[in-house]
């Protein structure tokens, strides 16, 4: 299988940007998309000044356990910068939700309970709710979450969505803001 098969594979269609959305990312020099692949795992990426934003995670379900995901984590970790990902809630009939939510809990991610995403598929339009995790060395607020995200969906979200998906995509104001008062539960105490 080759990387692109591999995380359409194992991420739900919902999450899933289409193979050229993707391709297009990572041959736009201006683009900081980037992707680090091995047969055992392969990671999407994005760099940005103040932030790295990790779009998809993937390691063999044969190797998992073995601290692959660990290093992964290390590696980025080690840019010092804060790191932004996006997560599906907890979903009882797939156990690897829950699976990920764990990993993420144990290497010190938390959860922006204040950030409200709308999100949408990219490939069925449909509505696809997705939380904000994210790690940072020192203390971040969910201001700064909210507009590195802001930055994401831009960029990296949005890029050339009427060329990909033949609609224009929202504006980034209109699906992520803080709302304080949200009554989200903690993610990460699965």
């Amino acid at each position: 299988m080759n990387w692109y098969e591999k995380l359409n594979d194992y991420f739900p269609i919902e999450e899933m940007k289409s193979r050229k959305h993707m391709e297009l990312l990572l041959e736009d020099k201006t683009s900081p998309y980037k992707k680090v692949e091995s047969q055992d795992y392969v990671m999407m990426y994005a760099e940005f000044d103040q932030c790295i934003f990790v779009d998809y995670l993937w390691v063999a379900a044969d190797t998992r356990g073995q601290g692959t995901g660990h290093k992964l984590m290390e590696m980025i970790k080690q840019k010092n910068k804060p790191i932004l990902l996006e997560v599906e809630p907890v979903d009882p009939d797939e156990k690897d939700t829950a699976k990920r939510l764990r990993f993420y809990q144990g290497e010190g991610f938390k959860h922006a309970k204040t950030i409200n995403f709308q999100n949408r598929s990219f490939q069925t339009n449909e509505m696809a709710p997705l939380e904000i995790l994210y790690w940072a060395a020192e203390i971040v607020e969910d201001s700064f979450i909210l507009v590195q995200m802001k930055k994401v969906y831009n960029s990296i979200h949005k890029y050339k969505s009427t060329e990909i998906y033949g609609r224009k995509f929202s504006e980034a104001e209109e699906i992520l803001q803080i709302d304080e008062s949200r009554n989200r539960a903690n993610l990460l105490c699965v």
